[in-house]
């Protein structure tokens, strides 16, 4: 069975919005790792409009090593009610239920299954369906902006080990949790 990862960068302050901060050199080089590591990609509608078409014009800058792993994933999964039509042949939207098809997903062949963002992965946190998280706590305070797990519902307590820590000479703290 596939492993479903949530990969996120975030602030002391829990502020996960990209647009407010810049990751450094060592905590892209982490991230690009995990992509390599994984064939699918699983967003909702805002960060897959974030990340597509970015990457992939990105991906022109053959020295671009974290557009390249982007481009070399084979499916995006896009949960969306509203958006018409995927961008490129290996994007699928779905419309059905989360919890029933990233158990397919879980079950097929393949690299590990890369979310992130907001929406969709508070989601698969409160359906349990998560197996790895990956944050990448950034040494700055915002005060604003989207927070990590904002909204979340959980029927009980969301138990995680943390199997891993590694500190980037940033300052920036990556926190490797395996759910229980």
């Amino acid at each position: 069975m596939r492993n479903l990862i949530y990969a996120i960068n975030t602030t002391l302050d829990g502020c996960i919005d990209h647009t407010k901060f810049s990751p450094d050199a060592e905590t892209f080089d982490y991230v690009t790792q995990l992509t390599r590591d994984a064939d699918t990609f699983v967003y909702g509608r805002k960060t897959y409009q974030l990340m597509v078409p970015y990457w992939p014009d990105a991906a022109k800058d053959p020295s671009d090593e974290f557009a390249q792993a982007f481009v070399a994933v084979k499916k995006i999964i896009v949960f969306s009610q509203s958006l018409d039509s995927p961008e490129g042949e290996k994007t699928r939207i779905v419309r059905t239920s989360l919890h029933d098809e990233i158990l397919k997903l879980k079950q097929e062949q393949g690299k590990n299954i890369l979310t992130g963002g907001v929406t969709i992965p508070t989601q698969l946190a409160e359906l349990g369906l998560i197996d790895e998280y990956h944050i990448v706590v950034l040494p700055i305070v915002l005060g604003e902006g989207r927070r990590l797990f904002e909204g979340i519902n959980l029927k009980e307590k969301l138990q995680l080990k943390l199997v891993e820590s590694t500190v980037f000479k940033s300052g920036a703290v990556v926190l490797r949790y395996l759910k229980q």
